[in-house]
């Protein structure tokens, strides 16, 4: 059968799609293998609860539950959710938003893609923009949404060595050079894959350079503030009528919810709202009836700040201890662990390619993320992208420390040069 070059974008080799077999595969049991390669988050009981409790409260209200069920919600989202979401960001934030500033969409990604294509692509002049992603590495997810050829150009960034075998990434501004063909600024806060966050005075800089071009600021902030709010330094969130933030449930603990979060001015709103209503009709409805209660209370604030937060900075600080261990005397740095759930690792001259070094630890049962994968945009072959994996700490830790173990094995191999 022929398909179209539509259908062909996602029939060809893909690392989103990859990671998502490869995540499947690992959580259906179907093999013993150790998964440090996707970002599925950490089943936490006190979380779970909560969700837990909620479920039997809706089972228990016969309307309720024949609403959940039974009803097609708008194609904005569940009314009730989006006023709970809009108060809340009012309440925490003092931010000037109201529920027309506010749409739901089925997960994060599938937001991505309605952004992407709206802001960048082919327009009615003919004319071509693209989204700028002022540093690499960014989300594997961004890398194969674009209905058109080099949707993304990037910016490579500055790199800082610290000490105790630890880097950290920085915007370059001077190579910016935001041209007209631009249409967003997009980035990652925290960043996946590297785990950096932005600093304020950067994210200060870009919304400078936005309103100065006169594009949107697109913020992923699927893993930021105030939920789950995984952030282990200093930051504070921004939204305003030049800022597109994008947030998930997917990380407070329902990710089989698929419900993204798109906050930006009602003319981008209203767009998204009638793209869903072509492409799904309505959206679905369990994750935001399951996530209401924490919203209208404002209780999914206090369990980020005092469970998913603190849950995930040990889970962090017991990792990177062990990689410490483990990794004694190989040459490597690890990008510093600002949030996400996510470790970036940099073997600086591996004798192998990240996406061999994959293939190695796959045969050996762990999977990672080779982090060629995580450079959309760049048109040139740099070597520091075949030098770095990402691994996930977010499993359980007898996984993590059998995983690690594996992965400093085959590195001490690849550099006294043993075959796999």
């Amino acid at each position: 059968m022929q398909f179209s070059k539509f259908a062909t974008r996602f029939t060809s080799h893909s690392g989103i799609v990859q990671l998502m077999e490869d995540l499947g595969s690992a959580l259906s049991g179907e093999q013993n293998v150790c998964m440090l390669g996707g970002g599925n988050p950490s089943h936490i009981p006190q979380v779970q609860q909560f969700i837990h409790e909620r479920m039997q409260r809706i089972l228990d209200n016969p309307a309720e539950f024949a609403h959940v069920i039974g009803d097609y919600d708008s194609p904005q989202g569940e009314t009730l959710f989006i006023q709970a979401l809009a108060k809340l960001f009012r309440t925490e934030f003092d931010w000037d938003i109201g529920p027309d500033n506010i749409a739901l969409t089925a997960g994060s990604q599938a937001g991505f893609f309605l952004l992407f294509n709206m802001i960048g692509g082919e327009f009615e002049d003919g004319k071509i923009r693209q989204i700028m992603l002022p540093m690499i590495p960014e989300y594997i997810g961004y890398a194969d949404v674009g209905l058109v050829d080099n949707l993304f150009v990037a910016r490579k960034p500055v790199i800082e060595k610290l000490d105790d075998h630890t880097f950290k990434y920085h915007i370059n501004f001077d190579e910016l050079n935001i041209t007209e063909d631009i249409g967003a600024l997009c980035v990652s806060r925290p960043t996946n894959p590297t785990g950096n966050v932005l600093t304020d005075s950067e994210i200060g800089h870009l919304l400078e350079i936005a309103r100065d071009r006169n594009v949107p600021l697109i913020i992923d902030n699927a893993y930021g503030m105030p939920f789950p709010n995984i952030v282990f330094t200093e930051a504070n969130p921004v939204w305003n009528e030049n800022v597109i933030l994008c947030m998930s449930l997917s990380k407070v603990g329902l990710p089989g919810a698929r419900t993204g979060i798109i906050m930006a001015p009602q003319e981008v709103i209203k767009a998204i709202t009638n793209m869903n209503a072509v492409l799904n009709l309505a959206l679905g409805s369990f994750g935001p009836a399951l996530a209401l209660d924490l919203v209208s209370s404002g209780e999914i604030t206090r369990i980020s700040n005092t469970i998913i937060k603190p849950y995930y900075q040990r889970k962090a600080e017991r990792a990177i201890q062990l990689i410490k261990q483990e990794f004694d005397g190989i040459d490597y740095y690890m990008h510093k662990a600002e949030g996400a759930i996510f470790l970036w690792l940099w073997f600086p001259g591996m004798p192998i390619s990240s996406q061999e070094l994959y293939q190695r630890l796959k045969q050996r049962g762990v999977l990672v993320i080779s982090g060629h994968h995580f450079f959309p945009g760049l048109n040139e072959d740099w070597r520091h992208m075949h030098e770095c994996i990402r691994v996930t700490y977010s499993m359980r830790d007898d996984i993590v420390r059998q995983g690690v173990q594996i992965i400093a094995e085959e590195i001490r191999k690849a550099y006294n040069g043993q075959e796999k």
